[in-house]
């Protein structure tokens, strides 16, 4: 059983940085796509970035750029340093993993293609 647990998140002003940390365990899968998403207050939660068990990584167009997605395999981390914050990116942000998912070209993540969740960790971005 994968199991998911988020940190790092917090309040910062508009241009600060944040870096989120997703710790894994219970994963001993080779090939695997984890991936952040997040879920502001009366919208629905969106992909944010992706990264496979090759390294690939894909971003959503509102945060490329700013956003890096991570991982350290040894350490079963992942994480998403986030720059340039915006009042928009607050939300509650969540870490996901599904084994055996890879991508190539185009594709962006979504909620229905992982099935193991964490709890989230909040980040709020003030102007």
């Amino acid at each position: 059983q994968v199991q998911l647990v988020e940190s790092g998140g917090g309040s910062v002003q508009a241009g600060g940085s944040l870096r989120l940390s997703c710790a894994v365990s219970g994963h001993t899968y080779s090939s695997y796509c984890m991936g952040w998403f997040r879920q502001a207050p009366g919208k629905e939660r969106e992909g944010v970035a992706a990264i496979d068990s090759d390294g690939s990584t894909t971003y959503a167009d509102s945060v490329k750029g700013r956003f890096t997605i991570s991982q350290d395999s040894a350490k079963n981390m992942m994480y998403l340093h986030m720059n340039s914050l915006k009042p928009e990116d607050t939300a509650m942000y969540y870490c996901a993993a599904e084994p055996g998912l890879s991508f190539s070209g185009s594709w962006r993540p979504h909620t229905s293609d992982f099935g193991y969740w964490g709890q989230g960790t909040q980040v709020t971005v003030s102007s």
